[in-house]
């Protein structure tokens, strides 16, 4: 009998400091207001277009309990059609934006696209608060979609930057940052969060199977716009 109390007492402290940390943890997600996807549609770089990878990141925050916030991925797109571009830093709030355990990434928008930004692969979570596999990591998924230029303006009409405007998996190329800041050698030097070289791959460069080839998966970042 004493070893089964004795268990039972155990149990009951350890049920009682899950609870006890499981508000904790739900609080630092409803404060987030930055995070990389911990997955991509899965259809390659054709994600729906801004709306369906801004609905990509608001499904992603409703899961981690951050779901009253309005999310915005960070995406550039070409003039196309007769439509202007869209620069990712227009559409991504003023900030200031923080990862899920809290630590700031920027205070402003002229801050996240400056030298002393905190965005890392330590700081770079996804909305589960996990690292993004990097370089030298299996498998490497630090190729970030963006179609941005450093800026965080878009490319000029022409060579495509954005597999379409985010709505190909089969034409054209995106261009992607590395959310390590690493090239795929440790020689390399160091390399853009935002903006670092275009997909490409066996079927150009826009499909899953591209994005995975050069160490991506489709994934965006996320920033609450409110």
């Amino acid at each position: 009998m004493i070893r089964i109390e004795r268990s039972v007492t155990i149990s009951g402290l350890a049920l009682a400091v899950a609870l006890l940390a499981a508000p904790s943890a739900q609080a630092q997600s409803a404060d987030m207001t930055f995070f990389v996807t911990s997955n991509g549609p899965g259809k390659g770089a054709d994600l729906g277009g801004l709306e369906g990878a801004d609905a990509q990141c608001q499904k992603l925050a409703q899961a981690s309990g951050a779901a009253a916030k309005t999310w915005r991925a960070y995406l550039s797109t070409q003039a196309a059609d007769g439509k202007p571009a869209v620069n990712a830093k227009d559409r991504i709030g003023k900030g200031p934006w923080q990862n899920t355990k809290g630590a700031v990434i920027a205070k402003d928008v002229a801050d996240l696209h400056g030298a002393a930004n905190n965005l890392t692969k330590q700081t770079a979570l996804s909305e589960k608060g996990e690292v993004i596999n990097g370089s030298g990591d299996t498998p490497n998924r630090h190729d970030i979609l963006t179609g941005s230029q450093a800026d965080g303006t878009a490319f000029a009409a022409g060579d495509d930057k954005t597999c379409k405007n985010w709505t190909s998996s089969t034409q054209g190329a995106a261009v992607v940052g590395h959310v390590d800041r690493k090239g795929l050698r440790d020689d390399e030097p160091s390399k853009s969060w935002n903006s670092s070289h275009p997909s490409r791959g066996p079927d150009g460069g826009c499909s899953q199977a591209d994005l995975k080839s050069t160490g991506g998966d489709g994934l965006l970042y996320c920033f609450a716009a409110n």
